[in-house]
C-alpha cells in the first residue's frame, strides 16, 4: 500500500524514521515542481539516492532540506544500484547538521539559482589570501553561472560551493545577483509570431564596442581613444580570462562613457590602474607585472 503525503507537513527525515522501523523495502519519490528525487530503502534501511545528476549521500541530504513538495512511498520497489553504506541514523544527524547550516547560508545565499559576479572596490588596498578550495570557486565566476552551475564545474556539492560562497560573500569579494528572466516569444503576430531569438557572443556581460550611446554622444570621442580602450580590454580579457571578466567590463564602460564626453587619454589610464589593483586582489602581484607589461605595447 503507498504512502504519500506533503512536505510541508511532514518533514522526510521523520517520514523515513516512521518507514524504516518498519523495515519496508521501497521508494520515496518526492516531487517540488519540475524537480524530482528518490530515496531507496531496503528492509528499512536507505541504500541509494537520486536528485537530478547527484547521487548518494549528498542526494539524501538535499531531499532532507526540502520543506515544500509532495512524496509518495512505493512499496516493493528494490533498488539495482546501491550508492550509500552508512546507517539511517547516520545519514539522517548529518542531514539535521547541514539543514542548521543552510538557515545560515541562506541570509546571503537565498537561492542557489542566484550568480555570483565580483565587487570591485575603489578602497581595497593590498592583498586577500585565499585558500585552495576558494580558488578553485573563484575560477569559475564569470557573471553567468549559477551558484548551482559553479558547484557542478567545481567537481563539489552545491552545500559545500556555497559555504565557500558564503565566505567570500561576507569578505565583499563577490555578490549575488538574479539570473536573467528567459527571453518571452513574440506576441502573436509580431513578426509572424516567431519568438525573439535570444542575444548571442562569447562575452555577453561586456559592453558593445564602437558605435554611440546616443544621437551625437561619440561626436567629441577621439576615435584613435576608442581604438586604444578597446585594445586594452581584449588584453585585459584576455589574460585574466572569465575570473577578471566582470571587473575588465566594468572600468571599460566607465572609460569607454567619460572618453564618448569629451575626457582624454587619461581615463584610460585610470581604468589600467583600476584593473591592475583588481588584478592583484584577484590573481596576485606578478599577475599584474605581466599585464602591465603587456598593456605597454597598447599605451
Amino acid at each position: 500500500m503507498a504512502f504519500q503525503g506533503s512536505l510541508a507537513e511532514l518533514h522526510l527525515p521523520d517520514i523515513i524514521q516512521l518507514i524504516s522501523v518498519s523495515g519496508k523495502t521501497g521508494v520515496f519519490h518526492l516531487v517540488d515542481g519540475q524537480h524530482r528525487g528518490q530515496i531507496y530503502l531496503h528492509e528499512g534501511r536507505i541504500v541509494h539516492a537520486q536528485l537530478e545528476e547527484i547521487s548518494g549521500e549528498e542526494a539524501v541530504y538535499a531531499l532532507a532540506i526540502w520543506n515544500q513538495g509532495d512524496f509518495k512511498f512505493e512499496p516493493g520497489t528494490p533498488s539495482e544500484v546501491k550508492t550509500i553504506s552508512k546507517s539511517n541514523t547516520n545519514l539522517l544527524m548529518e542531514a539535521a547538521r547541514r539543514l542548521d547550516e543552510w538557515r545560515v547560508l541562506q541570509k546571503k545565499i537565498p537561492s542557489v539559482d542566484m550568480i555570483p559576479e565580483f565587487v570591485v572596490l575603489e578602497t581595497r588596498e593590498g592583498q586577500i589570501n585565499l585558500n585552495t578550495s576558494e580558488w578553485l570557486i573563484l575560477s569559475k565566476i564569470d557573471g553567468n553561472r549559477s551558484v548551482k552551475s559553479i558547484a557542478q564545474t567545481s567537481g563539489l556539492s552545491v552545500f559545500d560551493a556555497a559555504k565557500i560562497l558564503y565566505g567570500l560573500i561576507a569578505t565583499g569579494l563577490i555578490r549575488l545577483k538574479a539570473a536573467a528572466p528567459s527571453p518571452r516569444p513574440a506576441a502573436a503576430g509580431a513578426a509572424g509570431g516567431v519568438p525573439a531569438a535570444p542575444r548571442t557572443g562569447s562575452h555577453p556581460a561586456m559592453p558593445a564596442t564602437g558605435g554611440a550611446t546616443g544621437a551625437g554622444a561619440a561626436a567629441s570621442a577621439s576615435p584613435e581613444l576608442l581604438a586604444r580602450l578597446n585594445r586594452v580590454r581584449d588584453v585585459c580579457n584576455g589574460l585574466l580570462g572569465a575570473v577578471g571578466e566582470s571587473v575588465v567590463s566594468k572600468h571599460y564602460a566607465k572609460a569607454k562613457s567619460e572618453l564618448e564626453r569629451g575626457s582624454g587619454a587619461e581615463v584610460i589610464e585610470e581604468a589600467i590602474n583600476q584593473i591592475a589593483r583588481a588584478t592583484s586582489i584577484l590573481k596576485g602581484p606578478s599577475t599584474t607585472e605581466a599585464l602591465l607589461e603587456q598593456l605597454k605595447t597598447v599605451r
